[in-house]
């Protein structure tokens, strides 16, 4: 692992985006609330949360950190029958929280999947980045659409 201990604690944000796009009666069953195996979207959001909060042992060298704050946030768009996931990662501290972003994007989308393959086994995850970094010596980064 990089040595962080000589690095000043700041607070650090992190943004980052990915979709799953799904046949139109995949995305019903979503928004409607039948999937068999229950709320979808917040069991998602609880997996994206797990998922921040466990990235270093997903990761080899990533650092463990201390949350202070983890969103989830999904928005439905029935004209391409696809879900956006937005995970905001928060921390003080002395490394920033970029990879915790991105693995609760992903985690997020893969339990959407888990949850309704029996129903489309052709969703597709895709566009999964960083969308704004802020905090630390580097500063901020804000990703061109």
């Amino acid at each position: 692992m990089v040595d962080v201990a000589a690095k000043p604690a700041t607070h650090r944000v992190a943004l980052a985006q990915g979709r799953i796009t799904m046949n139109p009666a995949t995305l019903a069953i979503i928004l409607e609330g039948t999937a068999k195996k229950g709320d979808v979207l917040g069991i998602a959001r609880i997996a994206g949360i797990m998922a921040a909060k466990k990235t270093s042992d997903l990761i080899p060298l990533c650092h463990p950190l201390a949350l202070t704050r983890v969103a989830m946030d999904f928005s439905p768009d029935a004209d391409s029958a696809s879900i956006v996931c937005q995970a905001t990662v928060e921390t003080v501290g002395p490394t920033g929280v970029e990879m915790e972003a991105l693995t609760a994007v992903q985690i997020a989308l893969l339990t959407i999947y888990d949850m309704c393959k029996a129903a489309d086994r052709g969703m597709t995850m895709t566009d999964i980045k960083l969308l704004e970094k802020h905090g630390g010596k580097s500063g901020s980064f804000v990703a061109t659409p």
